[in-house]
């Protein structure tokens, strides 16, 4: 099975491309969105700033959002989750719009949300084997789905409860990262690529 990396040009996706080969995949990282498209899923990563990663993207979103929503698998992971949303109060740029909702700054007293977390889900493919984990956090923003049902996971942090995890048909939104979360991540990793190989 090969993934297709969308690289948006400003971070070092090692541990990501390691953790995937360890779940079973051949990865290529793609600076071009549409060639991620010729693989056999697409996975877009949790590095960079919204606008920027949303201008890399935007020439080839028309193929990317009707690609997701035939059916074609995706995850995105932090940044990458929330570039499946309409947008982002991070900065301007337009999302891909797969899950109906804006991204807005964390409302807490301390930003950025940084560190380990529990994630609780719903009954989910996703999280099959650990439907409770422990996660690593990088963020200051959070997706607000105007979809209650698009939601399989949460975790709370200073008071606020946010989505961990989101899903439409085969394309999941991740907000931690499962590539630093050790045997859990890596977990949740291999479930997402089992329902590639479905």
């Amino acid at each position: 099975m090969i993934v297709g990396l969308v690289d948006y040009g400003v971070g070092n996706l090692h541990s990501l491309v390691k953790a995937l080969e360890l779940g079973g995949a051949r990865v290529r990282v793609e600076t071009n969105p549409r060639l991620a498209l010729a693989a056999d899923a697409l996975v877009l990563p949790g590095v960079g700033a919204f606008g920027p990663a949303a201008t890399r993207l935007a020439a080839a979103a028309s193929e990317l959002r009707d690609a997701l929503r035939a059916g074609f698998p995706a995850l995105g992971i932090c940044l990458g989750m929330q570039l499946l949303f309409e947008g982002s109060e991070e900065s301007p740029g337009e999302g891909l719009g797969i899950f109906p909702g804006q991204v807005r700054r964390l409302r807490t007293r301390r930003v950025p949300h940084m560190g380990w977390n529990w994630v609780s889900a719903r009954p989910d493919p996703l999280f099959a084997h650990r439907p409770l984990l422990s996660a690593y956090y990088a963020n200051s923003y959070i997706a607000v789905p105007e979809e209650p049902g698009d939601v399989v996971a949460t975790s709370d942090y200073d008071g606020v409860s946010f989505p961990a995890a989101v899903r439409r048909a085969r394309t999941w939104g991740v907000q931690f990262h499962p590539e630093k979360s050790g045997l859990a991540g890596l977990d949740v990793i291999r479930a997402f690529l089992a329902q590639v190989r479905r």
